[in-house]
């Protein structure tokens, strides 16, 4: 790979919202990778970047100034008994997979978790979504339920996967 296709993971920053958007609502639009409904707009990723505490971050991946996908990640709930525990997710233009990227993102992310001081590690995936369990499951997620019907887009009732990463190297964290 030349130095002009090299891939970077970085912070996002506030020129990005409007391809993370893009992204977003490229998933939006399939009705089976995430339960929003509505379209996205860069200040509607302002809103959760201002929203962040300081353990969550959102990342991008760009190769030759392109933004071709973000991950992010955020605190599990804001009770303190789980300060131990975030959810960590990843989306990609559909252009940009199969290329190592997501393999890439999903690196990245869990250093940055380890990083941040978190133990556990979960993911909620829509049920049907094969690929995306198979793919978490090569980094050590276990599936640890289903959620039955907890959603309703795009005319259907949706089930959600839930897994699970624990990162034993981690001790509990002591803000």
């Amino acid at each position: 790979m030349s130095d002009s296709e090299q891939v970077q993971i970085r912070f996002c920053t506030p020129a990005d919202y409007v391809a993370i958007a893009s992204i977003y609502n490229e998933a939006i639009s399939t009705g089976s990778i995430t339960f929003d409904t509505r379209q996205f707009k860069a200040k509607d990723i302002q809103a959760w970047v201002d929203k962040f505490c300081d353990r969550e971050c959102l990342l991008v991946i760009e190769r030759q100034q392109q933004i071709l996908g973000w991950g992010i990640v955020k605190q599990y709930s804001d009770r303190p008994g789980y300060r131990v525990c975030c959810e960590t997710s990843i989306y990609l233009t559909f252009a940009a997979k199969g290329q190592g990227l997501g393999k890439m993102m999903q690196t990245a992310l869990l250093e940055k978790v380890v990083e941040l001081d978190y133990h556990h590690v979960v993911v909620k995936i829509v049920a049907t979504n094969d690929d995306s369990i198979a793919f978490h499951k090569g980094f050590g997620f276990e599936m640890v339920g289903v959620q039955k019907e907890v959603g309703h887009v795009a005319d259907r009732w949706q089930d959600v996967a839930i897994m699970q990463l624990i990162l034993p190297q981690v001790p509990p964290y002591s803000p």
